[in-house]
């Protein structure tokens, strides 16, 4: 088999049998792509099972120069280095290059969020067809309970009697489930959507949200319907649904500063993720959600 179709043999396998989120799978693709290309460059051409740490070393200073972050780097050799395992347990090769190699380390970026009074602005209409109940409904539940999009689109109507009652379930990276506190706005708009949801869906879909043909809505259609609403509203920035966790998250945490609960509600495994919001100027530790977070106040 040639390198590529190694590359494909392993990326069939994480998508059919280790359950890979399909955002992963296509970085991974196409990590994988990147590094059989960078095999083939230069004056000669490199065997799979003949590359070399120092050549990987290469590559990456190869990538770096083309403008490629630390980060997307960072990401390339998880791809390649598992790839590479993959490859010597069935024995094809006989050490993995890619061990030891690191990529260099990016500024990193604070997470972009609105402000209490953008996010309020965004959310804060009229809508005027059930589409726009429809979008509501989502925008609101994203900045209510931080979800990300896979997880919101993901959502089916077995959920919907707990979402009422205030927590949603949802199964976020690697499969991990969590529950989240959902708002009384988020709920309000849940339930108004619930009553016009028909109209859209087609009989036998389980989706809690759908789009114009009756299936379930997509994450791209979620995105740029968002972009739209945001323009519409005035908002100065470009804002994306993972911008709105990013609100969820910094709004909940400047409030309270319990940066554990946080965590919890966001899914990170690791403390670190959820630490890059601890630049905010927090005030004096309140109770937890219900009374932080600016949507979900009791009245």
């Amino acid at each position: 088999m040639t390198a590529d179709e190694q590359a494909d043999a392993y990326i069939e396998e994480l998508a059919q049998q280790r359950r890979v989120s399909p955002h992963t799978i296509a970085n991974y693709r196409r990590d994988l792509s990147t590094l059989c290309k960078l095999l083939h460059e230069g004056t000669r051409e490199i065997a799979l099972d003949g590359l070399q740490t120092h050549e990987v070393r290469r590559f990456v200073g190869q990538l770096h120069s083309r403008g490629l972050s630390g980060r997307s780097l960072a990401r390339s050799l998880s791809a390649w280095r598992g790839f590479y395992r993959w490859l010597g347990r069935r024995g094809l090769v006989a050490a993995n290059p890619v061990d030891g190699v690191r990529a260099p380390k990016s500024p990193k970026r604070l997470p972009n969020a609105l402000s209490p009074d953008e996010a309020g602005r965004l959310l804060d209409y009229v809508p005027d067809s059930v589409e726009d109940i429809r979008d509501r409904a989502m925008y609101e539940l994203f900045y209510s309970s931080g979800l990300r999009l896979a997880e919101l689109a993901s959502l089916d109507l077995d959920c919907v009697e707990d979402l009422l009652a205030g927590e949603v379930r949802v199964v976020g990276k690697r499969n991990k489930p969590r529950i989240v506190p959902v708002g009384s706005k988020a709920r309000e708009a849940v339930a108004l959507w619930m009553t016009r949801r028909v109209e859209l869906a087609s009989p036998d879909e389980r989706a809690v949200f759908v789009g114009k043909r009756g299936a379930r809505i997509s994450p791209r259609v979620i995105e740029e319907r968002l972009k739209r609403r945001a323009q519409a509203q005035g908002l100065p920035t470009h804002v994306h649904p993972h911008m709105l966790r990013h609100s969820f998250a910094s709004h909940v945490l400047q409030s309270s500063g319990d940066l554990r609960a946080v965590q919890e509600m966001l899914g990170h495994a690791s403390i670190a993720s959820t630490q890059v919001y601890t630049h905010l100027d927090f005030q004096h530790l309140a109770k937890v959600y219900d009374t932080a977070h600016p949507r979900a106040k009791r009245k």
